[in-house]
């Protein structure tokens, strides 16, 4: 028999999001529940973020086994097992779900499986049981997909998306990655390091588009140099299969090409979950596949909020667990800090990592600031070249008269670790300065930073 029951919150979607949200509701003494129709954790946990640095975490071991005599370690018949790497991750998953879950217990949230639908603006009605919840308000944070296009038909075995990638249990032998953001320039370097042909098509003149210009150059050297192919500025304009294997047809500065491949992983971006919640029946409006919302991240019906990817404005897990937080806070009268989209950190992890946040070089003189760059190659550092990893470097933008500290553009040796200290430097409005002041232990790859922040100061010791 069907049950209602009444809650202060619920929450749709027990992602980075939804299960952070429901967490600190429970935190503040709010009744809770949040109901998901798969997995706790959502697309981070189980089939993104986490198990994909637990396959790149194998890659960079079986890289550094391939170049061992560099180390004076030498082998015979190195043998390399994919099916191991999926299965270390699928471990990790599930630890860590099963910690997520545990923590909705200890925090008194309900957890409730099925798919949500709305009745009205405070009402959802459960699918299959057909149970009632009845909430003061609702926080929608279902996540995204991602998103194909018609020339890339996914029958998720040869044409497959990121989650069919993290799901196969065999790497391929050669595979055109189309997209390259950080979802295909991270798969490029885990295929690359199990021996695959790798190619990466970008349809920007550029990989990793988002980034500062130099870092996209950087990276494109690092892979070139790898041996992994790049095509930026061109269009996967078709696929046709035969058998297991993939004929790849690319445009590219007004010729056609045709690549053959085992496997074709299409990245080109995220689509929001909006379909079947009956969105349309509390008048919640959508733009571009994704749920409108204000600064407050609340939709256009009166108590209900949406968060994250379902959102489009940050596609990052943290960034959704930041809304969730803010969203919970300000719901309970609290008086919790607006979130700065600017200045929220990005990383991605593929062989150099890449890491940054704020303006761009070319952005923060487009918006008039008199720049000047503080940089310091990786090349320079005593703990990268005893890494032996040296491509890279850390680069500030910085406002020439106060030092403000504008962006922060990394590649490198786990660069994706550094932005926590320049983070909070920027959050405590630290500039150069300051930055310049503080002792780092040596030898550390974090001192890149303070090295780079006397570059742009003109006092420079290390180089």
């Amino acid at each position: 028999m069907a049950s209602r029951s009444e809650y202060d919150i619920a929450v749709i979607g027990a992602g980075p999001g939804g299960y952070v949200a429901a967490i600190r509701a429970g935190q503040l003494g709010l009744k809770t529940a949040v109901i998901e129709r798969d997995e706790v954790g959502g697309i981070c946990l189980n089939w993104g973020c986490i198990p994909s640095k637990a396959l790149l975490r194998n890659a960079e071991v079986v890289s550094l086994a391939k170049h061992g005599a560099e180390y004076g370690i030498t082998f015979d018949n190195l043998k390399v097992d994919y099916s191991k790497a999926y299965d270390r991750s699928r471990v990790v998953v599930s630890r860590l779900t099963r910690g997520v879950a545990s923590l909705l217990k200890k925090n008194k949230v309900d957890t409730i499986k099925g798919s949500a639908r709305f009745v009205d603006a405070h009402t959802l009605t459960i699918s299959p049981s057909e149970d009632v919840i009845v909430a003061k308000n609702i926080i929608v944070a279902t996540g995204g997909r991602p998103r194909s296009i018609p020339p890339l038909p996914i029958d998720g075995e040869v044409v497959v998306t990121s989650r069919h990638a993290i799901e196969q249990k065999t790497a391929p032998s050669s595979v055109v990655i189309v997209g390259g953001g950080a979802i295909g320039v991270e798969f490029a370097s885990i295929y690359h390091a199990y021996g695959a042909k790798v190619t990466v098509v970008e349809l920007l003149p550029r990989l990793v588009p988002n980034e500062d210009e130099e870092i996209s150059q950087q990276l494109e050297r690092s892979f070139k140099k790898q041996g992994i192919e790049i095509m930026t500025g061109a269009k996967v304009t078709g696929v046709s299969k035969k058998g297991k294997t993939a004929q790849v047809k690319v445009e590219q500065n007004g010729a056609t090409s045709e690549i053959t491949a085992d496997r074709v992983l299409v990245a080109i971006g995220i689509q929001g979950n909006v379909e079947d919640m009956g969105l349309e029946k509390v008048g919640i409006a959508t733009e571009r596949g994704f749920i409108k919302v204000d600064d407050n991240l609340a939709t256009s019906a009166k108590g209900v909020y949406a968060i994250g990817d379902v959102t489009g404005k940050l596609l990052l897990a943290h960034a959704a667990s930041a809304q969730g937080v803010m969203v919970v806070e300000r719901i309970a009268g609290m008086e919790s800090p607006g979130l700065d989209y600017t200045d929220m950190p990005k990383a991605t992890y593929c062989s150099p990592q890449v890491a940054s946040f704020g303006l761009t070089e070319k952005q923060a003189r487009e918006q008039g600031h008199d720049v000047k760059i503080g940089k310091f190659p990786f090349i320079a550092s005593g703990k990268a070249l005893a890494l032996g990893h040296t491509d890279g470097f850390v680069k500030l933008v910085t406002d020439a008269k106060h030092g403000e500290i504008l962006g922060v553009h990394l590649i490198g040796p786990e660069v994706t670790e550094l932005l926590a200290e320049i983070s909070m430097t920027r959050m405590l409005e630290g500039t150069t300065t300051e930055l310049g002041w503080v002792v780092h232990s040596h030898p550390t790859l974090s001192e890149a930073l303070k090295e780079a922040a006397l570059v742009a100061k003109g006092e420079a010791i290390n180089i």
